[in-house]
């Protein structure tokens, strides 16, 4: 659960980084080196929370289990920020994609069956 915890943060840092300048730092006002460098100092938070998310979750996950978590948690962070920060909306077929994203963690975690059997 610390794991899930940490990658929620993580992921927080890394949506308003990647993202944030669209609303915040427009094209017009902001040279875009200007915008990498704040883009670089707010990820060097996320990565604070990323790197010990990832030691803390390998000790009960596998990696492709936390990096399939790390996705589903992006994206739901990532479309909450859309909504409401960038004023998008949430379309059909984006909640198809994120229903088979959520597919993606069903079989990533699904027991394998015993070999030989």
């Amino acid at each position: 659960m610390k794991a899930v915890v940490l990658l929620t943060i993580s992921n927080i840092f890394m949506t308003v980084a990647w993202y944030g300048h669209l609303k915040y730092l427009p094209a017009a006002k902001w040279p875009l080196l200007g915008v990498i460098l704040i883009s670089w100092g707010i990820a060097f938070f996320e990565y604070c929370f990323q790197v010990p998310a990832n030691r803390i979750g390998y000790a009960t996950f596998s990696a492709m289990q936390l990096k399939i978590l790390q996705e589903v948690i992006s994206i739901s962070i990532f479309v909450v920020f859309a909504i409401a920060v960038l004023g998008e909306k949430l379309r059909w077929n984006h909640a198809i994609s994120f229903l088979l994203v959520l597919g993606a963690v069903y079989f990533a975690f699904l027991k394998p069956a015993a070999e030989g059997s």
